[in-house]
């Protein structure tokens, strides 16, 4: 066994956090078999873990961990749950977050052969497999993880590798069980002003998105200090240009989100989902908005902090991202008061003969989340932490707060009193810095939002209620204009879609040493040099340049690709039992 490695002091009782992803795939919204079923039981509103570790007495344990995620906000574990969390299993963390390439850190640290106790690898968990870096977990949960086990009844299949190694590496984090969103984070984002001032019209395609900016642009082309507004600015700052800039053309046009790929829901067949068609004619679209000055001339070139900032200033009208990656800068307009300047969430698509995407369901996706390390100390203590975060007393915790501090229980119910409540909303940053509430919830497995306790008490604080308590005045009105009381209300429902049996293609993890991992590469690249030129491009040159980036990827071998992905998928139906 190697050397184990001397990681820096940060001390993190929060992990992973919540701003990215994604992504890596875009909206992550996932759907729900049973959103009001009770996975466990509970004796009151409170709620205690089934198999809480409080009991007993541990001497302190530090371990390290890294995290492709970075959590701007997370306490360094001084919080109030991190506080809690020694207190009850003994644990702290010493954190190091990826900066800059995520894959590339991934990359170097599973090839070195010194390996932090604890990996969070969104996009990277096969090279750390390959290079036998992290323990099979299998027996771990079986003998010591009762919470977890509970949690994943039914779903086991779902957490094993591969069809050829099923083993399980990973407590999927990303994902909640019976997850059923009722938070839109996606689509097309406007201020609130941008509406009201228009007279609510409909925000249903791109030509009504472009119309409402152009209206507001009109009247309104400075702010009330004289700087200019900006109609509609897109970030494409490193892995954050699929977010903003490529995955929103498959949203807008029908395909769900399967990463670099659409998949054909009837027949399973995967295509590299920029050769669709009816993707060329958005871009075309974008390629219009910057030709009409109603795009952001910064958008291919601005650092993430710097759109962070223009969106504080209240100067940007539209977006076209996820609430994660752009709420820092709303949620500053909201701590000025600035409510009319925040965004509302719209279903637009290409065309009116799409529907918006955003919460195709895809059941448990698995995949995703904490490995134990080869080196960990006590892989029996580090699976009971990572299964009292997946019990019942913990999931409140990290999702509730402390009772008496952050929530009262009233009648039965778990309420959020109004001044907890303001900070939270309006002071955001520090409340999270101070309290932990939102550091912890991908730590480890979780139910998903719209999952109730025996109580009727939800597991997390993201449901209609919650949801419309956290909303102003104005959003409420906006809201109210448009027929809706949340803003999924605007937005096709997950029944009119089918379910997705492979989950998310970009989930499935590729094996380090698949031609795939360089066959995509070279198409990332050929896409992210092609994509921004097309768009900044005189109109009447767009379809020489979009004809020269089809031949390029052809070239690139885009066809073995899509073979090799198609293969990645058979096999996932097949593991699944699908």
């Amino acid at each position: 066994m190697a050397t184990k490695r001397k990681w820096p002091s940060l001390i993190l009782s929060a992990a992973l956090l919540g701003s990215l992803l994604t992504a890596c795939g875009s909206n992550n919204d996932k759907g729900s078999s049973s959103p009001n079923a009770s996975p466990s039981a509970s004796p009151s509103a409170s709620s205690s873990a089934s198999a809480s570790p409080s009991e007993e007495k541990f001497e302190p344990l530090s371990l390290s961990f890294y995290s492709e995620d970075v959590n701007a906000n997370w306490g360094n574990n001084q919080d109030d749950i991190g506080n809690v969390l020694r207190e009850k299993t003994g644990i702290s963390l010493n954190a190091e977050f990826a900066v800059g390439d995520a894959v590339q850190k991934s990359a170097l640290i599973a090839s070195s052969g010194e390996y932090p106790d604890l990996i969070s690898a969104k996009n990277s968990i096969s090279k750390f497999v390959d290079a036998g870096a992290v323990l099979d977990l299998t027996d771990l949960i079986e003998q010591h993880a009762p919470n977890l086990k509970k949690l994943f009844e039914g779903q086991m299949n779902r957490l094993k590798y591969s069809e050829s190694d099923q083993s399980i590496y990973v407590i999927p984090s990303y994902d909640g069980i019976n997850h059923r969103v009722f938070e839109a984070v996606g689509g097309f984002q406007l201020q609130h002003r941008v509406v009201k001032e228009l007279g609510y019209p409909t925000i249903r395609t791109v030509k009504d998105f472009e119309n409402a900016i152009k209206g507001y642009l009109e009247k309104h082309p400075k702010d009330e200090n004289g700087n200019p507004n900006v109609g509609l600015s897109l970030i494409a700052d490193d892995w954050r240009m699929y977010i903003g800039v490529t995955n929103p053309a498959f949203a807008v046009t029908g395909g769900s989100d399967d990463g670099e790929y659409y998949v054909d829901i009837d027949t399973n067949e995967v295509t590299y989902h920029f050769r669709r068609p009816v993707e060329k004619e958005y871009f075309r679209w974008l390629n219009h908005m910057n030709a009409e000055g109603l795009l952001d001339k910064e958008s291919f070139v601005q650092k993430y902090d710097q759109y962070k900032a223009k969106i504080a200033t209240g100067r940007v009208l539209g977006l076209i991202d996820q609430k994660w990656s752009f709420d820092d800068g709303q949620k500053a307009l909201k701590t000025a008061g600035k409510f009319d300047q925040a965004y509302g969430h719209y279903p637009v698509t290409l065309t009116e003969e799409y529907k918006h995407t955003a919460f195709w369901p895809t059941g448990f996706t698995g995949g995703s989340g904490v490995a134990i390390s080869v080196n960990n100390p006590d892989p029996v203590r580090t699976i009971k932490f990572l299964d009292y975060l997946a019990s019942e007393e913990g999931q409140v915790l990290v999702n509730w707060g402390i009772e008496g501090k952050h929530y009262n229980v009233e009648n039965g119910k778990r309420v959020i009193p109004a001044e907890v409540n303001d900070r939270k909303v309006n002071d955001a940053i520090n409340f999270q810095k101070e309290s932990g509430i939102g550091s912890y919830n991908l730590l480890s497995a979780h139910y998903g939002d719209g999952v109730q306790d025996a109580s009727g008490n939800y597991f997390s604080t993201r449901f209609p209620e919650q949801l419309i308590n956290d909303y102003s005045d104005v959003e409420k009105e906006v809201l109210a204009a448009y027929g809706g009381t949340i803003w999924k209300d605007l937005f096709p429902k997950e029944e009119e879609f089918k379910m997705k049996p492979w989950g998310a293609l970009w989930n499935i993890p590729i094996p380090s040493e698949s031609d795939l991992v360089v066959l995509e590469e070279k198409l990332k690249n050929i896409t992210w040099k092609r994509i921004p030129e097309a768009i900044l491009a005189k109109p009447d040159q767009f379809d020489a340049i979009w004809d020269k980036y089809m031949k390029e990827i052809e070239s690139a071998g885009v066809e073995k690709a899509e073979e090799l992905r198609q293969q990645l998928l058979n096999e996932r139906l097949a593991l699944w039992g699908n």
